[in-house]
């Protein structure tokens, strides 16, 4: 007999009018808090030229971490994408936004019914075996609830806050104020390719379906690894603001930094192949490698490997895009400039003269050099997980002020990020890999037409597209 679980999510044909779909009112609202405590910022900013000087520019950060620190929802998400992002800000400013945390106060319990009957209708609780009052984690657009299902299996309920998606285009609006402040003052790296990245990705978390449709491409994508454990969806308790997945048994990653390193290096290998294999066979990345959307999951009392959690950041590439990232990992190994420069220009780059492609290999040579390096190493010795990538992020910064200016494609933003939020979490661990081993076999028979065909069949049978 076939599970129902197996099934998308289903699709009513004639929908009623959503009331929490961007309104213009709870626009307004968000509109006015956020601002006010924006704008008093970039005024402050604008006013005195702040963002030339290196001592001034960290006061300026500061104003602003302090300023955000106490909104909650989308904004916070946004400062936390932009602080991970090396080419987006200046350095001061992506080190003090990064210390904000994206946690939102929690719904109360008569909240939460009266969301869960708006979503699953009146006799919600009747569908669950229980559903347990205060979350298991609150973040900056939903909270998960533990529940277990009548068969007697656990559960994972994501809820998502009211009228998300007004709160949503509001705070974007303010993000685009600000980066069009550092654009004017501080003209190296235009940013408004990777404000339109932000945004889509932003707006595709709100929706739920697709999130469900995401966990079983990531499901199929990794069907053959033990190492990485994906949570089935219950469509029949799910919506578009309620996400319903088994729930998976872990601990938190860095309960296991100081475990031998034979078992953090398990938890790392499952992590590059997490992240490299669907990305090279399928042109698919986890674009947010914060620590908590990974547990590790135990086995005869040692650590077994990953469950990967949360499917909401996902980007899906054309596998041209692919070609290009194989392209540069070959140029830069036999030192083919052609091969190299095809690459750029397959992401996007345009007009690249000899010595921004010199910049740009700054950050490549950085970004491949373990990839590269065919050893038995750790990412990176004696640097700090939090500083991954920004001492070369900030040499390429300078190098562009003299160089540049240049526009940063919007499919090149998530991979940067991601690629960085991973290394940061082998460091983390401390793990001591062969890399360059790792990703050959990752990318071994590579063809662009090969993840082509890969890649549409596996959307297909997720009911997604490109």
């Amino acid at each position: 007999m076939a599970d129902p679980r197996d099934h998308d999510l289903p699709v009513d044909p004639n929908p009623p009018a959503d009331p929490e779909a961007n309104r213009l009112s709870a626009r307004a609202v968000r509109y006015a808090r956020v601002g006010t405590r924006v704008g008093g910022v970039a005024a402050r900013i604008a006013g005195a030229r702040l963002i030339g000087a290196g001592d001034a520019r960290a006061g300026n950060a500061a104003a602003l971490a302090s300023a955000l620190g106490g909104l909650k929802g989308p904004i916070m998400k946004v400062a936390q994408l932009m602080a991970t992002i090396p080419e987006a800000l200046p350095p001061e400013y992506a080190k003090a936004l990064a210390t904000l945390q994206s946690e939102a106060p929690p719904m109360g319990w008569a909240f939460v019914k009266r969301r869960m009957m708006a979503e699953l209708g009146a006799d919600w609780q009747g569908r669950f075996s229980s559903f347990e009052r205060e979350p298991a984690a609150a973040a900056s657009l939903g909270q998960v609830h533990r529940a277990v299902a009548l068969d007697g299996t656990a559960l994972a309920c994501k809820l998502q806050y009211p009228d998300m998606a007004s709160a949503v285009e509001a705070d974007l609006r303010q993000l685009e104020l600000l980066l069009a402040l550092h654009r004017r003052m501080d003209p190296a790296i235009d940013t408004r390719e990777i404000a339109q990245e932000i945004g889509a990705r932003v707006r595709e978390e709100l929706d739920y379906r697709r999130e469900a449709k995401h966990a079983g491409l990531y499901a199929d994508m990794l069907a053959g690894e033990a190492g990485v454990r994906v949570p089935r969806v219950w469509p029949e308790l799910s919506t578009g603001r309620l996400l319903t997945l088994d729930w998976l048994e872990g601990r938190r990653l860095l309960a296991f930094t100081q475990h031998p390193l034979e078992e953090r290096n398990r938890i790392a290998a499952a992590m590059f192949a997490a992240w490299w294999l669907p990305f090279a066979r399928h042109g698919v990345i986890h674009g947010d490698p914060h620590l908590g959307n990974y547990t590790v999951f135990e086995e005869s009392g040692e650590a077994g490997g990953i469950n990967l959690l949360d499917y909401g950041c996902i980007r899906i590439f054309p596998p041209s895009f692919v070609g290009g990232v194989v392209d540069l990992y070959e140029g830069l190994k036999t030192g083919d400039e052609a091969r190299i420069v095809h690459a750029y220009e397959t992401w996007g780059f345009r007009g690249l003269k000899r010595d921004l492609i010199e910049v740009l290999n700054i950050w490549a040579r950085f970004i491949y050099g373990p990839l590269l390096d065919d050893r038995v190493r750790s990412v990176a010795d004696g640097v700090a997980p939090g500083d991954y990538g920004r001492r070369e992020a900030f040499r390429v910064h300078q190098a562009l002020k003299e160089k540049g200016p240049v526009t940063v494609p919007r499919e090149f933003v998530f991979m940067d990020r991601a690629a960085i939020g991973l290394g940061g979490v082998f460091l983390h661990l401390k793990a001591e890999l062969n890399f360059h081993r790792l990703f050959e076999a990752a990318i071994a028979g590579f063809s662009v037409a090969e993840v082509a065909t890969r890649q549409g069949a596996a959307l297909g049978r997720a009911g997604l597209r490109l």
